[in-house]
């Protein structure tokens, strides 16, 4: 099989194309022949050597898939060779083969093809699990989405759509329009206007009742004084540790130096609550995993999520798509092909 792999910490073009031995599945596993793979920030910050759960390289990324399954281990039920499928894995999706338990893959909805279903479950599952499993986004409240245009970012809008919410997103200025169309009522061009100044401002001086923080760092601490009574501050991510495009140590720790405290009698005397998400440290609650993906599928499938891609790349061409991405050109998602 072909792979992705990431030999050593470095800029994108330290990714290599290398072939490795077909994996066989073990009990409870499949094997699925993989036509697309979606990227995500944490394949980056991995790449970069600023994500600790990808371990020393060589190592091969990727958290989640879309193909046809054409080996079931023992003790499998409900999935056999032929079936179009979704899949997700604790990394090793850069690749047109890989094994995954049975649990983390389920049938992929008619209306999404292969592309599509992708750049489905971690941007979905993490906005769900963020947005409505812990959030509990009711109809009418107001949310801000920061990077908004990008693959997690549209994911978050549309979740946050379906459940009514008055949605409040930063993204560079050229990307409002497409902001607009996709559902964002309020744009903020967080590169030319200080977007705690925008939120003030939109809701009168009362705040927003959740944020969806990838930034980490600072952020964090300003999005807490941006919260109304009752507000909820979801942190799932720490891209502002990733500036460049190769590690820097010195900014690295300047994040997590910049990173807030929160008390909990000061969220408890405001009513705010603050929440951590890395679906990457839920692999052992496949059972919450699974539920989600179903949840969010049959909403797929009636036609109220519908994944947004920006590019393919082809599978050689990893190098060039975590470039594109880290230039801040896409979009909504960005995928890598495997024919």
């Amino acid at each position: 099989m072909r792979v992705v792999r990431v030999p050593r910490f470095g800029p994108p073009d330290v990714l290599e194309v290398v072939e490795l031995p077909d994996p066989d599945p073990g009990e409870g596993e499949v094997r699925i022949a993989v036509q697309a793979s979606g990227i995500n920030f944490a394949d980056i910050l991995a790449r970069m050597g600023l994500y600790r759960d990808a371990g020393k390289p060589p190592f091969v990324t990727g958290y989640e898939c879309a193909g046809e399954i054409d080996a079931v281990g023992p003790g499998v039920e409900g999935l056999k060779e032929g079936d179009a499928v979704i899949g997700m894995r604790n990394f090793g999706c850069y690749a047109d083969r890989i094994v995954t338990s049975a649990e983390l893959v389920l049938p992929r909805p008619a209306n999404l093809d292969p592309v599509k279903a992708a750049a489905f479950p971690v941007a979905y599952v993490t906005a769900w699990h963020s947005l409505v499993y812990l959030g509990n986004l009711h109809r009418g409240e107001r949310v801000l989405i920061h990077n908004a245009g990008g693959g997690m970012g549209t994911a978050a809008v549309q979740i946050a759509r379906h459940k009514g919410a008055v949605i409040l997103g930063t993204a560079s200025a050229r990307k409002h329009d497409f902001l607009r169309q996709a559902g964002v009522d309020y744009p903020i061009d967080y590169r030319n206007e200080d977007w705690t100044k925008a939120v003030q401002s939109i809701t009168g001086g009362e705040g927003v009742e959740m944020i969806f923080d990838p930034l980490g760092g600072r952020s964090l601490k300003k999005g807490f004084e941006q919260l109304a009574h009752t507000g909820r501050l979801i942190a799932y991510g720490i891209s502002s540790a990733a500036p460049g495009k190769a590690r820097h140590i010195l900014r690295a720790l300047l994040m997590v130096m910049r990173t807030p405290k929160f008390s909990p009698l000061r969220m408890m005397m405001k009513n705010r609550g603050v929440y951590g998400v890395h679906i990457g440290h839920l692999w052992h609650r496949q059972d919450i995993l699974r539920g989600e993906m179903k949840d969010l599928l049959a909403l797929v499938e009636q036609g109220e999520l519908d994944p947004v891609v920006d590019r393919t790349f082809p599978l050689e061409q990893a190098a060039q798509a975590h470039h594109y991405i880290q230039d801040r050109k896409n979009l909504g998602k960005v995928v890598l092909t495997t024919g």
